[in-house]
């Protein structure tokens, strides 16, 4: 599975490790993902996500169903 958020669309990210000499080196900077069972009322199962910490704050703020359509909506979750 790829390292992506199924809420925010957040993924891997490229970037440089700058040493003390001020070398230059390509590194990876991964999301804060958690694999994560949500309960949805609706549906009354259990959902699993690949959700990053900003995506838990998202779920618990506008609610399951609300998150997984807008993420649905942007493209970054398919129903």
């Amino acid at each position: 599975m790829s390292r992506i958020c199924e809420i925010t669309g957040k993924k891997v990210m490229v970037g440089n490790s700058v040493s003390h000499s001020n070398r230059k080196t390509k590194r990876k900077f991964y999301p804060n993902l958690f694999t994560k069972r949500f309960y949805s009322v609706e549906e009354d199962r259990w959902i699993t996500l690949k959700v990053s910490a900003e995506g838990i704050r998202i779920i618990d703020k506008v609610g399951l169903k609300r998150a997984m359509a807008d993420a649905a909506q942007k493209g970054f979750l398919n129903l």
